[in-house]
């Protein structure tokens, strides 16, 4: 299988879906950095062999982002905000502003591709989740950032839009994607989400769109870059 020489930033890495971005990137021995709030939890979860990986900093500091990118060719975001703690910043400031920040700081820096995980739904004002502090309108303003920035002849972006995430070992569902939001209802592994993710980098089909995703039965998968021709 083709893979990427450059190095990638991943941001939210020690959250549950980023903690596969690393474990993926590691898998296809892809060159990363991480951009994470506590280095404490990222030597946690990854062992001290990533010490020289880190930047310690928020998404709510263009500096500190900055900081963070050094040469990195490609950014992979796996932010969210936490709406079930009233302590925690609001959706607006980390699934809208957060990512419009990088984003933006990502393009200034040099970045080429940027690849962002975002939910199911968005384009859905109506949906339940939107109850907590506009979530899911949050993460399509956020989206629709990447994509004006990222169109640029010379940029690529790609926005994945999972289903709901639970917990298992990468491919071992078949899986759906589409395109248009029409899917309404789904649950999908974060280890595959990762996987589509650190893929989307070196898969020409996957560059310059959104794809919905949901995994469907059981089944051993050898690759999952076939399921971009899905669209």
């Amino acid at each position: 299988m083709k893979s990427f020489n450059g190095s990638v930033l991943v941001v939210g890495a020690t959250g549950r879906t980023g903690a596969w971005v690393v474990k993926r990137l590691q898998h296809h021995n892809i060159n990363f950095h991480l951009f994470v709030r506590s280095g404490e939890k990222a030597l946690k979860l990854f062992g001290p062999e990533v010490i020289d990986k880190l930047t310690i900093g928020s998404i709510e500091h263009p500096e500190e982002i900055k900081a963070a990118i050094g040469h990195a060719e490609a950014v992979i975001c796996a932010i969210g905000g936490n709406v079930t703690d009233p302590k925690a910043p609001p959706p607006s400031a980390i699934d809208r502003d957060g990512v419009k920040r990088l984003a933006l700081v990502s393009k200034e820096s040099g970045v080429k591709h940027f690849i962002l995980i975002s939910s199911l739904g968005v384009t859905k004002p109506d949906h339940p989740l939107n109850k907590y502090g506009q979530v899911l309108t949050m993460k399509l303003e956020g989206e629709n950032e990447v994509r004006r920035l990222f169109s640029e002849p010379g940029y690529s972006y790609t926005i994945l839009r999972p289903g709901g995430l639970i917990d298992g070992a990468p491919l071992n569902h078949t899986l759906f994607f589409d395109t248009g939001d029409k899917i309404s209802t789904g649950v999908i592994d974060r280890s595959d989400v990762a996987e589509v993710a650190v893929i989307s980098l070196f898969t020409p089909e996957a560059r310059n769109l959104t794809f919905e995703l949901i995994q469907l039965k059981e089944a051993l998968q050898s690759t999952l870059d076939h399921y971009f021709h899905q669209k």
